[in-house]
């Protein structure tokens, strides 16, 4: 009996072990990868479900400065902030020198100007440990202004020079009404003010430069460009000038030549990209040190196409067309 049935136990016990390799050869192995997309996303993967988290921005900071930038600026803000619901920007424009000195104080997180920052202010700065960067946003064509009652339609700088240093008081002088001229100006601590006494009062690189000049006793000075822009529209003698972003159908706009042999030119979106309007001007942006964070994010969204078609929206002038 024990032969008879080792010899069916052998082949059976073979058969049995060669089911068994060939079960264990139908088993899978699951593989799980993880994906990186980019820098402010970040991807999950189980071996079932895929779960993708968008970074949240989240953050406030200050903008201040210049009178001229603060109605772009509040553009790119709020826009910035409806994408970014985490995220809380205060603007506000007492003038260039006013963000500048924040800046340095450390009172504000972005300084906008309307003129480039002084060499006495950058080592200023550098006393306090701020190291000045300069981020242009934008560009401007600042417009002089007058009543569209007045009949002047053009002015060389030697005739602006004389207008806002008070050597010429009549517009019968120049062709115009027998009225006196109402000159207005931005106050001092405009980076608007500065670049006009600059960059036309004083005409630089003209035979008759003169950097001496200064604005004249019967200026009247305006804390906004507002209100100068209002009372050009009220009299029909006065004569100011504003960022192009400013400019209303309730003025008219001067055309502009260095000198009289120059073919004058009205301030435009084309003439100041072209640069035949004398008066064009870069826009700022100085932070301390490179921005970085939210900061970063909201410059980047100002300089890229979406923002700088705001600067058109604005009335001002993009980096590029």
């Amino acid at each position: 009996m024990f032969k008879f049935k080792s010899k069916w136990l052998l082949p059976l016990a073979l058969i049995l072990a060669a089911v068994l390799v060939l079960a264990g050869c139908n088993n899978t192995t699951t593989v799980s990868t993880t994906q990186t997309t980019s820098p402010v996303t970040t991807t999950q993967t189980s071996v079932s479900t895929v779960t993708t988290t968008t970074q949240v921005l989240v953050g406030s900071f200050k903008i201040i400065g210049s009178n001229t930038i603060t109605p772009l600026s509040s553009i790119w803000a709020e826009n910035f902030m409806k994408t970014n619901q985490k995220v809380n920007i205060a603007v506000s424009g007492p003038g260039s020198g006013a963000g500048i000195a924040a800046l340095i104080d450390g009172t504000t997180d972005i300084c906008q100007a309307s003129r480039a920052i002084k060499t006495t202010e950058i080592d200023q700065a550098k006393t306090k440990g701020v190291i000045i960067y300069e981020i242009q946003v934008a560009t401007d064509a600042l417009s002089v202004v007058v009543n569209p009652a007045n009949p002047i339609n053009e002015l060389t700088f030697a005739q602006l020079s004389a207008i806002y240093t008070n050597q010429i008081t009549n517009w019968k002088e120049l062709g115009g009404n027998d009225a006196p001229i109402v000159v207005l100006s931005r106050d001092s601590n405009s980076g608007t003010f500065a670049y006009f006494l600059e960059d036309v009062i004083q005409m630089p690189g003209l035979p008759t430069a003169d950097k001496t000049l200064q604005y004249g006793g019967k200026v009247l000075m305006l804390p906004s460009t507002e209100e100068g822009v209002s009372q050009v529209a009220g009299n029909a003698n006065a004569i100011f000038y504003s960022g192009l972003g400013y400019v209303s159908d309730d003025v008219k706009t001067i055309a502009v030549k260095k000198t009289a042999n120059d073919a004058s030119v009205k301030p435009t979106v084309d003439t100041a990209l072209n640069n035949t309007y004398p008066i064009s001007r870069p826009l700022f942006y100085y932070t301390n040190g490179a921005p970085s964070g939210v900061i970063k994010a909201y410059i980047d969204y100002c300089l890229s196409p979406e923002g700088q078609q705001e600067v058109l929206t604005a009335g001002f002038v993009p980096l590029a067309k």
